[in-house]
């Protein structure tokens, strides 16, 4: 039985109005809800009910409720006959592929009701049912779990890398801070005094690509890092399926990518995706470096090309460049206006310490993120198995 939500009174005063308004965005772990008003034809849904998202481009997604107001695009699942909520949840998450594929509607796409109603329900007992269900919530424990620990490490990243690379560490293997060591001004802020400022071209070769992603018979095939390879990225490797292009042998002596380069993007529709860096990571044949982007290849003796991928990333360097574009419509950055630009730079071998405690924290959300590869892996294969009756739990079994 499904009784779907009504538009009730919205307000961001949580003072005056008494309940969260359960939106999809809400419902899908936001930090704070919009209040609104509970009003007799308000749907309220506990903590724990099923709600179903029925209008939209995602309709057929399952959540878990939180208490609140049900929202005018959703539904709530009254549960009728004997059944483990639990057991239905991750059935019908099972088959929400499905259901969001066959929605229907001329304009605003909903939930086919036939469909849903059609859905078939394996003949488990309901000591089996939870069986299956404690199973399958035992690893969305453990997924959770892992998905909490890479936010704490990226929190952890991000704090490091606001330190390091404004402050940098000194030969003691200590932060600075302005109460104990000397600090000057910078084009980007406050450095420590160490620290020299140079133009990015006279710390590194940088030139700007005009290969684009055509392909030409009577030029060389390539393999073309193009723009959305460095807005997506953090960095460029072997593992990225690289687009197929071609270029004169002039275009790749010029333009081919080497390991320890950086790329970043020129222009954009917005000033905020300016002079994102992507940092290469390996030698990867026949690779070249695509339109609108800038080449920037480190000279070993003032700069290392991961130092530079990491300080292009900080929120400093992001309005810096981001202020040099020009544009109304498109923004973009000069070749010039790029290799103007000015780099901070520490000496080399504290730009690899600060590499190596960086690159330590990143190792360790690669390690949680294979997990939870892992884990999510198992969860769907289990899901595939179990509720499918494909391998069944024996009633006699006990999971805690």
């Amino acid at each position: 039985m499904l009784k779907k939500g009504k538009p009730p009174i919205v307000s961001n005063d949580s003072m005056t109005f008494e309940a969260p308004y359960l939106t999809p965005e809400y419902l899908r772990n936001a930090d704070s809800a919009t209040m609104c008003r509970v009003s007799q034809n308000s749907i309220i849904v506990e903590n724990g009910d099923l709600i179903l998202l029925w209008d939209g481009s995602n309709a057929g997604e399952v959540f878990y409720a939180k208490y609140g107001v049900l929202s005018s695009t959703m539904v709530k699942l009254i549960i009728v006959k004997p059944i483990d909520k639990t057991f239905l949840y991750y059935l019908l998450k099972n088959q929400e592929g499905g259901i969001k594929s066959a929605t229907s509607g001329s304009g605003i796409p909903h939930v086919d009701k036939k469909l849903l109603g059609e859905l078939e329900i394996p003949p488990f007992e309901l000591h089996e049912q939870g069986n299956i269900a404690r199973i399958l919530s035992n690893v969305d424990d453990y997924i959770i779990s892992i998905n909490n620990l890479i936010s704490k490490y990226q929190r952890l990243k991000t704090g490091l890398m606001q330190d390091l690379l404004t402050k940098g560490i000194d030969e003691n293997g200590n932060i600075r801070s302005e109460k104990t060591h000397k600090f000057k001004d910078s084009p980007v802020g406050r450095i420590p005094i160490e620290w020299n400022i140079k133009r990015l071209d006279e710390c590194s070769n940088v030139v700007i690509s005009n290969v684009d992603k055509k392909y030409h018979a009577s030029e060389i095939p390539v393999q073309l890092c193009n723009y959305m390879d460095v807005y997506s990225n953090e960095e460029i490797s072997e593992k990225l399926s690289f687009m197929l292009a071609s270029a004169t042998r002039d275009e790749i002596n010029k333009f081919s990518l080497k390991k320890g380069d950086v790329i970043i993007t020129k222009d954009s529709e917005t000033p905020d995706d300016i002079a994102i860096p992507a940092y290469v990571n390996a030698d990867i044949d026949d690779l070249v470096c695509g339109y609108h982007l800038a080449l920037i290849r480190p000279k070993p003796s003032f700069l290392i090309g991961e130092f530079l991928n990491k300080l292009l990333q900080m929120s400093f360097y992001k309005k810096y460049f981001g202020a040099l574009a020009t544009g109304s419509t498109r923004f973009g950055l000069s070749q010039g206006a790029i290799k103007n630009a000015a780099i901070v730079l520490p000496s080399i071998k504290e730009q690899e310490r600060i590499i190596e405690v960086l690159s330590l924290q990143s190792k360790q959300i690669k390690e949680q993120k294979l997990r939870l590869n892992k884990y999510t892996r198992l969860k769907n294969g289990l899901m595939q198995d179990l509720l499918t009756g494909k391998v069944r739990v024996s009633p006699e079994v006990l999971v805690e």
